[in-house]
């Protein structure tokens, strides 16, 4: 039996809007079979509960799609079983999930059930001190965030000034033409699922595009934010769910409700955004670069605005970046009063029945 395969996305990001949640797309109620939620602190296991699930489903040949933290990407906030429609969650702060349906499709598995409560109380006025700080680093990070999509709105309505969007317009009926061909509306709709691709981290900008862009097909969309990009995406969304196709929708971890990639599965097709903040390589591949139809006269004329903002942009995007780098320093130091109060061998145990409560509907013989 040969293993199954992943894939890494990011189901909330640290953006201008603050900490935004697409938790709700990691795997929709009415599609579940089974939603475990896991509660707990800092530290008890629950980035380590999934990895170690997904590795055992891997070599049970299922794929898995591994749900990354943005505020500490080399934990998972999440694990998805598609095959089995199966999903782990953290269910704990920022990203709050509760269940909606208990026992019917949600269950909790509660980590604090293995941890020492007499030595977590031992600990509690530093515990409470390490959170409140995490807390206030964070809404200064945001507030950063939040000052540098200000200056990059503005270079965004300077390349809108000076695009062309009938262009943009044309290249979307194009590709449409050309992934649809004469396909009618379908009598169902199809559907859409919204998460991240790229992340701003404690360690910079992050992305999983490779592991995203899989499909047999992809499609380079090049060109500054206010070229038309995001609309030809949604365009080519809209004709794809009214055909009644499912549609993955990846947005802009700085500005969370803007598109930036979609996948189509049914097409084997990924249509991609490149840019300096997440390039996608273009070689051998479909590309339209957007900015070949600016107005040169418009851009020449704000170059000055536009090469001060992009300056702008970037040290307060960096100064957020080192705030949440402070955040995550002062949660590791936190997490040390979780792990040495924890009982690791009873949690593997959990851990083990878990799997094999997943695995047990779908025993191969």
């Amino acid at each position: 039996m040969s293993n199954g395969k992943i894939r890494h996305m990011f189901p909330g990001g640290n953006t201008s809007e603050g900490f935004y949640s697409y938790y709700d797309y990691i795997l929709p109620q009415d599609e579940a079979t089974r939603i475990f939620i896991i509660k707990g602190g800092p530290g008890v296991g629950k980035s380590t509960f999934m990895k170690q699930s997904g590795q055992d489903l891997l070599k049970e040949g299922y794929d898995v799609e591994f749900m990354h933290c943005s505020s500490d990407p080399e934990s998972l906030d999440g694990l998805v079983i598609p095959a089995l429609k199966v999903a782990l969650i953290d269910g704990t702060a920022p990203h709050i999930v509760d269940p909606k349906n208990p026992g019917a499709v949600d269950e909790i598995i509660h980590l604090g059930d293995f941890w020492d409560e007499d030595g977590m109380k031992s600990n509690r006025e530093d515990i409470m001190k390490a959170n409140n700080e995490v807390g206030r680093l964070f809404a200064r990070a945001y507030r950063y965030l939040k000052a540098a999509s200000y200056v990059y709105e503005d270079n965004i309505k300077i390349y809108e000034l000076a695009s062309n969007r009938q262009q943009a317009n044309i290249i979307a009926y194009r590709i449409i033409e050309d992934i649809f061909g004469d396909e009618k509306a379908a009598e169902n709709e199809g559907g859409t699922r919204c998460l991240f691709a790229s992340a701003i981290t404690p360690s910079g900008l992050k992305n999983y595009l490779p592991s995203i862009l899989n499909t047999n097909r992809l499609i380079v969309l090049k060109g500054h934010k206010g070229t038309g990009r995001e609309v030809l995406l949604e365009k080519i969304v809209e004709a794809a769910v009214i055909r009644g196709y499912y549609v993955e929708c990846y947005y802009c971890p700085m500005t969370p409700e803007k598109l930036e990639h979609i996948v189509i599965p049914g097409k084997d097709i990924s249509i991609a955004t490149s840019s300096r903040y997440h390039v996608v390589l273009t070689e051998d591949r479909e590309n339209y670069n957007l900015d070949d139809y600016l107005d040169a006269a418009v851009i020449k004329y704000y170059k000055d605005i536009a090469e001060y903002n992009k300056l702008e942009f970037e040290g307060l995007l960096n100064r957020a970046i080192l705030t949440i780098q402070k955040a995550k320093k002062v949660h590791d130091e936190m997490e040390q009063y979780y792990i040495h109060n924890m009982d690791f061998n009873a949690l593997q145990k959990c851990r083990r029945e878990t799997v094999k409560k997943i695995l047990k509907p779908y025993c191969r013989n």
